[in-house]
């Protein structure tokens, strides 16, 4: 199969997310799609097939299928707009979240998503000695949403991860804050996916999205994923949907041989 890796929510190479994205007919067993993703040991794998007017697409991490992954859903559509339909603009991809919709404007993609507003809970103790600094508030969706003071604190983060796996109902934690220069700021860690901290998480803003727009009343954010690698993402709020838009960048075009 054809198999592609771009950095996804960057304007230059070894920014941004990197993101398998494999070309298929149609699908195999889905203990092959794992073990490829396994193999890849990327945050995410995406999986794509070319149907009549659309794409069906799915997405795997070294351990688990994933419901939702914004930066392989950019990274297919950057792929599909370089490799199968240059004249591509408008991308539908069905997946387990349902229809999502790409545009591609120039260089910029821009996905529509569901958002996934999160849901006030109490600061557990164990939140905070998992992160190591005190948690304004926490809320619940897919991920564990935790609210520090500042950019400065999410920044210096050094959580426990093996702390962060116990946290009861916990798939993942975004860490959050109100951003300097951007309007806000985040990291995501997700050791129970074998995903110690993923460098841009697209799906998480899903919920930082709403989650931001009704603390700062603004409709249209920038955000800063401040990772090692670093992205940044160009945000709007659309009701029971958002909007997420990134540049990308390829880094490797190739094919992986199964039973030879």
């Amino acid at each position: 199969m054809k198999y592609f890796v771009a950095d996804a929510f960057a304007d230059k190479l070894f920014s941004g997310n990197p993101a398998g994205v494999c070309l298929l007919d149609e699908w195999p067993e889905d203990c092959v799609m794992q073990n490829i993703a396994f193999e890849n040991n990327l945050a995410e794998t995406a999986f794509v097939i070319k149907r009549s007017s659309y794409y069906d697409l799915r997405w795997f991490t070294p351990e688990t299928e994933m419901d939702l992954c914004g930066h392989a859903t950019l990274a297919s559509a950057f792929i599909i707009s370089q490799f199968v339909d240059n004249n591509a603009v408008d991308m539908d991809f069905h997946t387990k979240s349902g229809v999502l919709s790409v545009k591609r404007i120039d260089d910029l993609f821009e996905m529509d998503f569901p958002s996934r507003k999160p849901i006030p809970i109490p600061v557990l103790p164990l939140m905070e000695e998992a992160v190591g600094v005190p948690v304004l508030e926490a809320h619940q969706s897919r991920d564990l949403l935790l609210m520090l003071e500042n950019e400065t604190q999410v920044k210096n983060l050094q959580p426990d991860l093996d702390l962060v796996a116990k946290i009861p109902n916990c798939f993942a934690v975004i860490v959050t804050a109100k951003g300097n220069e951007a309007d806000f700021v985040s990291r995501f860690f997700a050791p129970n996916a074998a995903i110690p901290e993923d460098p841009v998480t697209g799906s998480a803003h899903s919920t930082l999205i709403p989650f931001w727009a009704e603390r700062l009343n603004k409709k249209k954010m920038i955000a800063k994923q401040l990772s090692r690698r670093g992205g940044t993402l160009f945000c709007e709020d659309c009701g029971d949907r958002i909007k997420l838009s990134g540049y990308a960048k390829l880094y490797l075009r190739g094919e992986i041989l199964l039973g030879i």
